[in-house]
């Protein structure tokens, strides 16, 4: 499907994209022995006049390293897509080169900043459609969470040991579920990422003087997990964490192992947790543990027969969101009012 065709930049805007432009030669000028922007097109500099008139952030990002913006033009990266694995093995060579947890939060975030800053040049311009902004930008927040996982499983079993079940005797390996807009593959620019963390099955870690349990060793690796990701540092936060669609909320347990999940689902879950977990996928860690743990739960998430009740229950929970709306007063919120993006991915439409 073609995309429609450009319109000009806006007349009220054009001072605006000329002060961009006059700070970026100003910016790549003071670099030394870079040829700068020399071999940049008049259709380039017409693109960076469009996203310069419409995304504050590029500007900004492109005037604090604006050897990132070089090096994005002259790799050919803003003019194509990339292909299967490419970003994700983008992120791994950048995060290997991390000797500590800062650096390795510096790193995820100047990726971050490096491929939004990609992402959002490509919409502007039109070299990519929705579907495939919010694919890229999906696949940026699974790179970033599994590649900061394996960084960190690692230096944590040498740490703590080898979490081992008790009862297989194997590895254990946390799986992460992406739950909403992630999960669905349709991250926005301003989305936080709603992830649950699971583990297989009970045990302690082998290989050290003290074991821990393998809870205790999976929690305190998902702490170290939010940390590299969600705190804002000078250099920005890699993505806002969001863990209260796990069982209990955040009263609960930050990890749970696989039977500690099927139990809360089966005995305690409630519909608005059913239907969440049809956006369940798995982002980071164990791939083939996390498909299991899907099939364990698809009996709770897919009713063998759909009854009346469920039908009232999907009704129920859109006219309690309505009421919150209108207590609130936010019913021409752009995120949580009719037809927002919060109401689209939580509230199945019916009709009375």
């Amino acid at each position: 499907m073609s995309l429609p065709a450009l319109a000009p930049v806006p007349a009220i805007l054009l001072p605006l994209v000329s002060r961009a432009e006059q700070s970026l030669r100003g910016a790549v000028a003071a670099l030394e022995g870079d040829p700068g922007l020399a071999d940049w097109s008049a259709e380039r500099w017409a693109e960076f006049a469009r996203v310069g008139a419409a995304s504050d952030f590029v500007i900004e990002q492109s005037l604090r390293d604006p050897l990132m913006l070089l090096e994005l033009v002259r790799s050919g990266e803003l003019d194509r897509p990339f292909a299967p694995g490419e970003l994700c093995a983008q992120i791994a060579a950048a995060v290997q080169a991390a000797e500590s947890e800062d650096q390795l939060g510096r790193v995820l975030r100047r990726q971050r900043t490096r491929q939004q800053v990609r992402i959002i040049w490509r919409d502007l311009t039109r070299q990519a459609d929705l579907v495939q902004t919010c694919r890229d930008l999906s696949d940026l927040a699974d790179a970033c969470i599994d590649q900061a996982y394996q960084w960190l499983y690692l230096r944590h079993t040498q740490q703590f040991g080898v979490p081992t079940g008790g009862r297989s005797g194997e590895p254990q390996q946390m799986v992460i579920l992406g739950m909403g807009k992630l999960g669905a593959v349709e991250l926005n620019l301003s989305s936080d990422i709603d992830l649950i963390f699971a583990y297989p099955e009970g045990g302690e870690t082998v290989g050290v003087k003290r074991p821990l349990d393998n809870q205790e060793f999976f929690i305190r690796l998902g702490q170290r997990l939010i940390k590299a990701l969600d705190p804002m540092t000078v250099d920005g936060f890699v993505f806002r964490v969001d863990m209260r669609l796990r069982p209990y909320g955040s009263a609960g347990a930050l990890v749970l192992s696989f039977n500690a999940l099927e139990q809360y689902y089966q005995d305690q879950g409630r519909d608005w947790e059913r239907y969440a977990m049809i956006k369940a996928r798995v982002v980071a860690g164990d791939q083939a543990a996390g498909a299991q743990l899907l099939d364990m739960l698809r009996p709770f998430v897919y009713r063998r027969y759909l009854d009346f009740s469920a039908i009232e229950a999907l009704r129920t929970m859109k006219q309690l969101i309505q009421q919150e709306v209108r207590r609130k007063g936010m019913a021409d919120n752009i995120k949580l009012g009719s037809g927002g993006s919060a109401r689209s991915s939580s509230s199945p439409r019916l009709s009375s």
